[in-house]
């Protein structure tokens, strides 16, 4: 159902503290000229804890108006249940195409409730879901086990395969083989999980580095393993910073010197401050300084695929 590059878009302030939507637009376009093939909105990256349901919508709202007839997923990671069913029936009210669905991050459920919790919020929505598997990030590892006692629900349809173990994606596909599309959901594992068989990327310095993130999964897809590690090796440093708790400020100081927006953060997240700004920065202007030229032949591709949609 779902396949390609899917940005885990950041969330846009102002200076008070309210959503930025004409940034945010201006954001979201970058991912869609560069090739990407939907949007993930309210994600970790997009500080969806930090937002209420209403500001979740807006983003939705923002987020369909620019990605025109490619799929906009809604992350639904609230505490509760009964909170996550109830987002899950908004966002199918406002045309999501589906959701991405975290475990409770507050709670850790074990196998019963995270089971029971998971089909809840699907039903709620009745949307196609991609469950969302980070055990470091959210403390609830959703096994293969897990996995396949969902599969008899149609609805569940993608998995955002965050274990930071490359071995789980092997592990997805010889037991349930292709009911699912597998994404990756680790930006420094990315070119691993491509090489054995995930169909799809959830990434994160996609928004800082939009054609480099395309170029990489294209020129996979094209089985060009050569020209896609030579960009991902160059890339690795700041696909690192993905890998980290302080993803969010990473990324968005990524964004500050690469496509020239803000790094505003809702609190009580702050942005980049002394050394570790410093060290930040220092990653990103050095990649920026080496950055290599994409293949003309990837930019037509590209191109091309854009204009039969």
């Amino acid at each position: 159902m779902w396949a390609g590059v899917f940005p885990a878009v950041t969330t846009k302030f102002t200076t008070d503290d309210r959503l930025d939507h004409t940034e945010m637009e201006r954001c979201y376009g970058l991912q869609m000229e560069a090739g990407c093939d939907g949007i993930i909105v309210c994600g970790s990256l997009g500080e969806g804890p930090m937002l209420s349901h209403d500001e979740k919508i807006e983003v939705l709202k923002t987020a369909q108006k620019v990605a025109g007839n490619k799929p906009v997923l809604l992350t639904v990671n609230e505490p509760g249940t009964r909170e996550a069913a109830s987002i899950a029936r908004r966002a199918a009210k406002e045309g999501a195409n589906g959701l991405m669905v975290v475990p409770s991050p507050i709670y850790h459920t074990d196998r019963q409730e995270t089971v029971a919790a998971l089909r809840a919020v699907a039903e709620a929505g009745d949307l196609p879901v991609m469950i969302y598997s980070n055990r470091l990030a959210y403390r609830v590892d959703v096994t293969v086990d897990l996995m396949e006692e969902l599969a008899s629900d149609k609805r569940f349809v993608a998995i955002k395969e965050s274990s930071d173990d490359i071995r789980r994606s092997t592990e997805i596909i010889n037991r349930l083989g292709d009911r699912y599309d597998l994404f990756t959901g680790v930006d420094n594992l990315a070119f691993e999980a491509l090489s054995v068989g995930a169909i799809g990327w959830v990434a994160g310095l996609v928004t800082a580095f939009p054609r480099e993130t395309v170029a990489i999964y294209q020129l996979m897809k094209q089985g060009r393993r050569e020209e896609a590690l030579k960009i991902y090796r160059w890339f690795r440093p700041l696909l690192d910073l993905d890998v980290s708790t302080y993803l969010v400020q990473n990324i968005k100081l990524a964004e500050v010197l690469a496509i020239d927006t803000n790094d505003r953060v809702r609190m009580p997240r702050q942005p980049l401050s002394g050394e570790r700004r410093k060290a930040v920065e220092k990653i990103v202007k050095d990649a920026l300084a080496m950055r290599p030229q994409l293949p003309a032949d990837f930019s037509r591709s590209v191109e091309s695929m854009a204009a039969a949609e």
